[in-house]
């Protein structure tokens, strides 16, 4: 089927078919899949897709049931050129469960982060939260971490 510019798009078959003008369907195999032409008037168009290329079904069964919910139940099958190989090779994308699983990953962890958010809020409005300021912070922090560094040095001196 190649790139052949006389194509059809789905919304405009979709209206053919409504409107009872489609004589028939070939359903053409071809290395990577099926495509489908449509035949109505004088005239015959491959069926594209959305980007204007030619429509490729990786599966046999998923263009019968596309044809079938449109109103075409009735077309004829040229297999000469299929090759169920190549479809298996092009349709592969090793990357696809690595991009999913990094698309999981990211949505728990902003779940996880809107729920922190969320709590900071929640304790921020509460009237009885005790709020620190700055130095108080700071020298929280300085006699916990010098408390750790002594009992680290401790620690060190007993292992010796």
């Amino acid at each position: 089927m190649g790139t052949n510019q006389n194509t059809i798009d789905q919304t405009t078959l979709e209206r053919l078919v409504e409107a009872g003008a489609v004589r028939g369907a070939s359903i053409i195999g071809q290395p990577g899949g099926w495509g489908v032409v449509i035949q109505y008037g004088m005239t015959e168009r491959a069926l594209a897709a959305k980007r204007g290329a030619i429509r490729n079904f990786a599966r046999f069964e998923t263009l019968v049931s596309y044809l079938k919910k449109i109103g075409i139940a009735k077309y004829q099958v040229d297999a000469t050129q299929y090759d169920s190989k190549t479809v298996k090779a092009e349709r592969f994308r090793g990357d696809a469960a690595d991009r999913m699983r990094l698309a999981h990953q990211a949505a728990a962890h902003d779940k996880w982060f809107r729920a922190q958010v969320e709590q900071a809020l929640q304790e921020a409005d509460d009237p009885k939260t005790i709020w620190l300021s700055n130095e108080e912070v700071k020298a929280n922090s300085a006699a916990r971490r010098a408390e750790w560094l002594k009992r680290a040095q401790q620690a060190a001196g007993s292992d010796a």
